[in-house]
C-alpha cells in the first residue's frame, strides 16, 4: 500500500514581508523626526512673504524713536508704555482667542517688542508680529 503525504512541509522562510516591514518602518521613522521642531530660534525678521488668517482687533506700532500707537477700531491714539498694560486689560478682559498685531520698525530694539510681548502673554493674549512682505 503506497501512502503518501500531500501536504509537504516547506522549510524555507521567504524574507519578503520581513523587509517590507522594516523598510516601512524606516519611512516612518524619517517622516515623523523631520516634524520634530528643534528649540532654536529662527530671527530672519522683518521681511516675510507668509501671512496668518487671524484677523488681530488692535494694533500696536511702536516707531523708531520708541512712541507708542495703539489702533483700535479705527482710531489712532498714541499712549505711554505704562498705559497698554491697562488698555489691553480693559479691552479684552476674559475674551478668548483675541489678537493683537505688533508693528515695530526695523531699528526698533528687541527689548521694546520683548515687553510688548510679555504684557500679551500675561493677558493670555495672541500677538502678531506683523512684517513687510519679501521683495
Amino acid at each position: 500500500m503506497g501512502l503518501q503525504r500531500r501536504n509537504k512541509i516547506n522549510a524555507t522562510f521567504s524574507m519578503s514581508s520581513m523587509t517590507d516591514i522594516v523598510f516601512l518602518l524606516l519611512i516612518f521613522f524619517m517622516v515623523t523626526s523631520t516634524l520634530v521642531a528643534p528649540n532654536a530660534l529662527k530671527l530672519l525678521l522683518p521681511q516675510s512673504n507668509s501671512q496668518t488668517a487671524a484677523k488681530p482687533v488692535t494694533t500696536i506700532s511702536i516707531t523708531k524713536d520708541l512712541q507708542y500707537f495703539i489702533n483700535d477700531d479705527g482710531a489712532v491714539k498714541r499712549v505711554a508704555f505704562q498705559e497698554i498694560e491697562p488698555f489691553l486689560a480693559q479691552r479684552f478682559g476674559g475674551q478668548e482667542e483675541a489678537y493683537v498685531s505688533l508693528h515695530a520698525e526695523k531699528t526698533v530694539p528687541i527689548e521694546e517688542v520683548v515687553k510688548v510681548m510679555n504684557i500679551a502673554r500675561k493677558n493670555q493674549l495672541k500677538l502678531i508680529l506683523a512684517t513687510a512682505p519679501e521683495k
